[in-house]
């Protein structure tokens, strides 16, 4: 497939070219300011639209995408704890196959239609755990989307189930091992639900995949208050019984013991994704940053759960920018971080939040083991193409102001995923939108019901 006449925009570090694209299998094969159509070679004129990576959604829950417009519990949480027990909790042990795969349809489908060309995943669904992840990959590949899937291990469910979520994790890297579009990575809740042989297990898996793990990390101060007790037992979680003395003052004190315990259990490594980060020291991130792990910051759940700001001004380059379940509009994500990040007082570089989506590129890269958010010879064909006519000078000087006050989600024309179009002119390839929205929709008033029961 030869692109003709279109503008290359690459966030990081910033470059604008107009040049015509070869695309040949999953790769880009030729790049010049003028390539000539080969015989029988399918031509596209791109008619001076932009052209740039995919996004690459670096942490999310694709099982949060039915819960829009869900009833909200009889009584409102107070804490972040409470918000896990009264709402994500109910909802994801109400999950089933059905529910489960059309939620990540949906989360799919919304994803490529905003430029969003990889998910990175973190699922959970306690009562269908094995091939819970199988679910997910059968929606994502009707849809032709990238990802990067586990399972969230944890203890609070008791052991059946832990073991459970273990076997699906080891089962989907198996499976998965080489896939085109999907790969597996060891998945774990949080260190405040997960007991020392289970971190044990963790790191022990990680380690023999050589895949690293995804978990969350210090999004609330619980989990760092948390991690020095470290001997919460299985039953005080299926039970509910988690009481965390919520005193301030204690967490930057306390905030080494859960770093120190991600690395006793050999838990950071450069592919294990760390997702928040929100209450670690700049001492703490700094040994996150020297282990080769990725941070993954979520500006707009941290402002919905109130549980506070991260502290981009210490994260390193292995930063990128997830949704945490929102949906996948990388574009507003950045957006909403950039100005959040300015409210605080706590200001960094003005193409700060741009360059996080570029490392999050780079995240899915090393995964695919190909280079992404380039567009190089010999890159990953994942691209998406933008309807965008900018009123003032665009140069690559000024692209972060572009992409930070002009660029947007709803200017996405083609989606392209491993060198196949997923969506043409704003239509999704082989996907009757229409239907599938009216059979989640009844699906969703299923998982609502058996919510409101729990």
């Amino acid at each position: 497939m030869l692109l003709k006449n279109g503008t290359t925009l690459i966030l990081s570090p910033s470059r604008i070219e107009r040049v015509d694209l070869r695309v040949r299998g999953r790769s880009v094969v030729a790049k010049a300011k003028t390539l000539r159509p080969m015989k029988g070679e399918e031509t596209v004129d791109l008619s001076d639209r932009l052209i740039m990576p995919g996004m690459v959604n670096a942490h999310t829950h694709l099982y949060s995408a039915l819960a829009r417009g869900m009833p909200a519990p009889k009584q409102s949480p107070e804490t972040f704890l409470e918000i896990l027990k009264k709402i994500w909790w109910k909802l994801d042990e109400s999950l089933d196959e059905e529910s489960i795969y059309y939620s990540a349809l949906v989360g799919s489908m919304d994803a490529i239609r905003n430029g969003t060309t990889t998910l990175i995943d973190h699922h959970s669904s306690p009562n269908y755990i094995m091939e819970s992840l199988d679910a997910i990959a059968d929606a994502m590949l009707r849809v032709g989307i990238r990802g990067i899937l586990c399972y969230e291990t944890t203890d609070r469910g008791g052991r059946k189930r832990r073991d459970a979520g273990l076997d699906e994790n080891e089962r989907f890297l198996n499976r998965y091992r080489n896939h085109a579009l999907l790969r597996g990575i060891v998945g774990a809740h949080a260190s405040l639900t997960l007991n020392d042989d289970t971190m044990q297990t963790l790191g022990e898996m990680s380690r023999r995949y050589d895949c690293g793990v995804h978990i969350h990390v210090a999004e609330d101060k619980a989990d760092v208050l948390d991690a020095p007790r470290r001997s919460l037992t299985a039953h005080d979680f299926s039970r509910g019984k988690i009481h965390v003395k919520r005193n301030p003052r204690t967490v930057s004190t306390v905030s080494s013991h859960l770093v120190k315990r991600l690395e006793r259990f050999g838990l950071l490594s450069p592919q294990s994704i760390l997702a928040h980060g929100v209450h670690l020291s700049q001492s703490e991130l700094k040994r996150i940053e020297a282990a080769g792990a990725w941070l993954v910051h979520n500006p707009r759940s941290n402002m919905n759960n109130a549980v506070g700001y991260a502290p981009l001004q210490w994260f390193g380059e292995q930063a990128a920018l997830g949704t945490d379940g929102f949906p996948a509009d990388m574009f507003e994500e950045c957006r909403m971080g950039f100005f959040r990040n300015q409210e605080s007082g706590h200001r960094v570089a003005f193409d700060r939040l741009p360059d996080m989506l570029h490392a999050g590129q780079r995240l899915a890269g090393s995964f695919f083991q190909q280079e992404f958010g380039t567009l190089a010879v010999g890159s990953a064909a994942d691209l998406i193409v933008l309807d965008y006519l900018p009123p003032t000078p665009l140069h690559a000087n000024n692209l972060a102001g572009h992409f930070l006050f002009g660029i947007n989600s709803r200017m996405v024309v083609h989606s392209m995923v491993n060198g196949q179009w997923a969506m043409f002119n704003r239509q999704l390839v082989g996907i009757d939108e229409e239907k599938v929205m009216k059979e989640a929709a009844l699906v969703a008033s299923k998982l609502w019901k058996r919510v409101t029961q729990r």
